[in-house]
């Protein structure tokens, strides 16, 4: 079976985002230790996460597909009424952080500096509802992009994550 190798940049990168990174990093490598490992001497022949799931070409399919959801599927409403009726501009956006989160080009940063993602979404009313809609667009695409399954699971897992730590509204 053939080995990817995350780069140890993206694990500081990502932990330095979410706390929690660390430990989903250690948690998946402690499942899949055939398939995905960590190695701190780093050969440039390791892929990224960015090209693991496709680089600009799947980027942009991930994105593309989860914005068409959200715009079109009733069972994204609420979170298609928290964003512009264009969505040009969130689509652009979303696959820049990708890519900048993912070990791809920084291209979120270099436009729009450090991602800021919670202070970001402070002026939208985001609670469970929003959340779990959120990731049903965005688990609907990665299973849609037919990545490894490896891939996709962590994907998901850190997608959960990051669309929990945003919730700013409190509930019951």
């Amino acid at each position: 079976m053939a080995i990817t190798r995350l780069p140890r940049r993206r694990l500081v990168s990502i932990r330095a985002r979410r706390s929690l990174a660390l430990l989903d990093h250690q948690r998946l490598l402690a499942m899949t230790p055939d398939i995905l490992y960590y190695n701190s001497s780093m050969l440039d022949t390791e892929q990224s996460l960015y090209e693991l799931i496709g680089g600009e070409t799947g980027s942009r399919k991930l994105v593309e597909r989860f914005y068409d959801l959200l715009d079109t599927s009733p069972e994204a409403a609420q979170i298609r009424a928290l964003h512009p009726q264009n969505l040009k501009g969130s689509r652009e956006k979303f696959f820049m952080f990708l890519s900048n989160w993912s070990g791809g080009p920084q291209l979120y940063i270099e436009k729009y500096g450090h991602p800021r993602l919670r202070m970001r979404h402070v002026p939208f009313s985001i609670g469970e509802l929003e959340r779990d809609q959120w990731l049903w667009c965005m688990h609907r695409s990665l299973d849609e992009l037919q990545l490894d399954a490896v891939v996709r699971d962590y994907l998901k897992s850190h997608f959960t994550q990051a669309a929990d730590f945003l919730r700013n509204r409190k509930e019951g």
